[in-house]
């Protein structure tokens, strides 16, 4: 039986590849772009995050570099470069990438800041097929002499948005500039904006333009919630929530928002690692590998995580800090709900925030179930798990087209285990009842442990003062503040209740935050 990606004329070799990795139906974007680009064709391609953009150009970039038949050269002077706008990215692409470049005897390279440049310089005067980039280091290498595009063969802009977002198109276009005319151009975005246009009208030859969606619609399988808490108990409504999930993701707007909220959980005795930019490398990778292994269940990140990051079954996303425009919410949000499996998005506002909530929402196209919630309130627990009833406010705008309907109950019938729900209620002394839900399972850590909090907690929080900026000037932000004193003991279900209260690490006096 003909494999379907080989009746797109996907070569033999790659096929092989993807059907060892068991991918034999395309997804949309990949059947709408792979016959134009396998034909050599520029190509602008819009999809959303997760649809599978990585492999619709990798497949082509490949099969292209296959069918020419021409050598690697040392010097500097790689076949063909894949741009993109962070370092988690160039990761994952390349992760992507490698065996189906295996396979067809090619070699990969990236270039990225943030480490030392050495064995990146060395690599290219040894000779590369393919170059995965991120624009500053590689202008930098360019600028020494040890870059050179002028036998680039195919050149690829993924997530061309988030790079204009980033104010990386003059070095975007200094890059294209360098690269022959004769090249083939793919340029994958979530979004076509005006920005991109310039791109588009300046560096392809009479592109042809896929859409494989909605440019602004969110995964049909998403449960939208919006969270109102009073300012000085939003960090233990995050807490809460993101305590109750088996893998989440929680958004600041800042790093050292980042880095405080990291803090504040662990105090509570909560599994968390960071993610952001003032992290070097090495410890960016020892965070997303405790988060892809689930050592940590919890991560802290700026919007850096919101392209590029996939990690499989993140079945909650948290903006702690509510974004400052729409296209930064369905990026974030993104990260669950990925390859068609079910996920939910939790919006924390306080009353100052509201308004700019209710815009954030209607710019998204996004109709969200609203709750007004305290800590310990059992319906965190409800919504983490995504059983809780979905109800779309009549305070926001019109729904989204794509919006999950039908209660909010995940897949076979959306409960866990014997059908229990999460979460429970704070009964006296801050300590949290039992009641019906999933059994405890405490994550105890020792010295090394991945995301303990520093010390014992201690120190008072800080009003969160400061104000966002930029964006479309959105109302006061509430920055996380110093880490407050941990609480008392809450057990992770009482005796007998079998409920599973929220997942917390049992920390030694000597284990620190990764």
């Amino acid at each position: 039986m003909t494999s379907a990606f080989a009746r797109l004329g996907v070569p033999t070799a790659l096929v092989d590849i993807l059907d060892s990795k068991g991918i034999t139906t395309p997804t949309p974007i990949q059947s709408a772009t792979l016959p134009d680009s396998l034909a050599g064709r520029d190509v602008l391609g819009r999809g959303r995050t997760g649809s599978g953009k990585t492999y619709a150009f990798s497949i082509p970039l490949v099969a292209r570099l296959l069918a020419s038949g021409r050598k690697r050269t040392s010097g500097g002077h790689p076949r063909a470069l894949i741009l993109a706008p962070t370092r988690e990215l160039v990761l994952q692409i390349t992760e992507t990438l490698e065996p189906l470049a295996r396979a067809a005897g090619l070699t990969t390279r990236t270039v990225f800041g943030g480490v030392g440049q050495n064995p990146q310089v060395q690599a290219l005067r040894k000779g590369v097929d393919i170059l995965v980039a991120c624009p500053g280091r590689l202008l930098d290498l360019m600028g020494q002499g040890e870059a050179h595009l002028g036998d680039i063969e195919a050149v690829v802009l993924d997530e061309a948005d988030h790079m204009a977002d980033m104010g990386f198109l003059p070095m975007v276009r200094r890059i294209l500039g360098a690269v022959p005319r004769s090249a083939q151009h793919l340029l994958f975005s979530a979004t076509l904006d005006n920005a991109i246009g310039v791109l588009v009208k300046e560096y392809l030859d009479n592109p042809v333009t896929h859409e494989a969606d909605s440019a602004t619609a969110p995964p049909p399988t998403l449960a939208h919630h919006v969270v109102r808490v009073r300012d000085d108990e939003r960090i233990d409504v995050v807490a809460d929530l993101a305590g109750h999930a088996d893998r989440a993701i929680v958004f600041t707007r800042t790093k050292h928002g980042a880095k405080r909220l990291t803090k504040q959980l662990g105090s509570r005795g909560y599994t968390a690692v960071e993610l952001h930019g003032n992290l070097g490398q090495g410890a960016r990778q020892r965070n997303l590998d405790a988060f892809h292994s689930g050592s940590a269940p919890i991560l802290v990140a700026t919007d850096i995580a919101a392209r590029g990051i996939h990690v499989d079954d993140v079945e909650l996303v948290v903006h702690a800090d509510p974004p400052t425009e729409h296209k930064a919410y369905l990026h974030r949000s993104g990260r669950t709900a990925r390859a068609g499996e079910t996920g939910t998005v939790v919006t924390i506002s306080t009353d100052q925030q509201d308004s700019d909530v209710r815009g954030l929402m209607r710019d998204a196209s996004i109709r969200p179930t609203l709750h007004r919630a305290r800590p310990g309130d059992a319906i965190l627990g409800e919504i983490a798990a995504g059983t809780a009833k979905e109800e779309p406010s009549n305070e926001y705008g019109a729904p989204a087209g794509g919006q999950r309907s039908g209660g909010g109950q995940r897949s076979g019938g959306g409960q866990r285990n014997g059908g229990g729900q999460r979460g429970g209620q704070r009964s006296g002394g801050g300590q949290r009842s039992g009641g019906g839900q999933r059994g405890g399972r405490p994550a105890s850590r020792g010295a090394g442990s991945h995301g303990a909090g520093e010390g014992s907690g201690g120190g008072q929080r800080s009003g969160g003062g400061g104000r966002r900026r930029g964006g479309r000037g959105r109302g006061p932000e509430v920055t996380f503040g110093d880490a407050a004193p941990a609480r008392s003991a809450r057990p992770d279900g009482a005796a007998g209740s079998g409920r599973r209260g929220p997942r917390r690490a049992t920390r030694s006096a000597g284990s620190t935050q990764a």
